[in-house]
């Protein structure tokens, strides 16, 4: 397993390398930062040279890369236009970020490994066929969509039926929290159940596809068979030999749809108003901010090369074949 590790690690780092050299050269070619100052007929020229040199715009992009790299390490991403510290802000909107995604990624996991299995212990049964006919559904709502649904006709129902507010709708913690550990953890569970719900609700839908077509492949196996003729039960051999099996596709599908779930909370934060990755992103973007973009860019393709590294090492665990080859 160590080995293993390590070679997964070793290809780890020069992909990580690679995007973020991408993303430099992506954000680099977007367009010029100062654009708009060299069309205002008020800026002297001088003023904008000065601004090249500064921003080390008159270097190549491979040097300039190599100078914005050696920040990164020491997690240095610059400033805004607004003068704040970059490096500041992406460490408090991950941990917002990362709050919902850990959840709802969870929930979606359990629930598509149930609703799968479940489905494949009984194929084309009534149950089957009505969780199918949901699961479908569920694939076909448009997230922010589903997640204004919510809000609307669950929290905002719920929260006037008993008269105070149950599920909050906006943001992901009251302003100016304060209270007991209890207090608070109520306070951030209330604005995380509709975000959770929404994100988890759309993966289930086709996740548990996945795991229903593994389990009834795994459960037609000769040692499955095997295992029932020796009298173990239909759980017994779900939990046994079927779960285990059927999991090792399951697990490499969450890894390739992660990006995706990042872009999904992207959409979430803007509906539910949470200040996290979403809306920093969003904030770059419209100022036109090099630094936040490429900060944003950068930090999404690290956490995503981390996710598949844990998602590996989840398969090997899963099929100790995989660690030999």
């Amino acid at each position: 397993m160590t080995a293993f590790l390590t070679r997964r690690l070793l290809w780890a780092v020069p992909l990580v390398l690679l995007s973020s050299f991408l993303v430099f050269v992506l954000v680099a070619s977007a367009g010029d930062p100062l654009a708009h100052l060299r069309i205002d007929p008020d800026v002297p020229p001088e003023v904008i040279e000065s601004l090249e040199l500064e921003l080390g715009l008159d270097e190549p992009v491979v040097v300039r890369y190599t100078q914005w790299l050696g920040s990164a390490v020491r997690l240095d991403f610059g400033e805004t236009v607004s003068g704040s510290d970059v490096g500041s802000m992406l460490w408090e909107r991950v941990q917002v970020t990362l709050r919902m995604v850990a959840l709802g990624l969870c929930a979606a996991v359990v629930l598509a490994a149930t609703v799968g299995a479940i489905g494949a212990l009984r194929p084309q049964s009534l149950l089957d066929n009505t969780l199918t006919v949901t699961c479908l559904a569920l694939v076909s709502l448009p997230l922010f969509w589903f997640g204004a649904l919510l809000k609307e006709f669950v929290a905002i129902r719920l929260n006037d039926l008993f008269g105070r507010q149950i599920i909050s709708t906006v943001g992901q913690a009251d302003p100016n929290l304060t209270g007991d550990l209890l207090h608070r953890l109520g306070n951030y569970a209330s604005h995380l159940l509709l975000p959770t719900i929404a994100l988890s609700a759309v993966l289930v839908g086709a996740w548990s596809r996945y795991v229903r077509s593994s389990m009834i492949e795994v459960l037609s196996q000769d040692y499955v068979t095997a295992a029932r003729a020796k009298g173990l039960s239909t759980w017994g051999v779900l939990l046994r030999h079927g779960m285990r099996n059927a999991l090792v596709p399951f697990v490499s599908i969450v890894a390739v749809d992660f990006a995706g779930v990042i872009g999904g909370v992207v959409i979430l934060e803007q509906v539910f108003g949470w200040t996290g990755m979403g809306r920093m992103l969003l904030d770059g973007v419209r100022d036109a901010d090099t630094n936040v973009v490429l900060a944003w860019l950068s930090a999404t393709a690290t956490i995503v090369v981390a996710f598949n590294l844990v998602a590996d090492v989840v398969v090997a665990r899963l099929d100790p074949r995989i660690r030999r080859d």
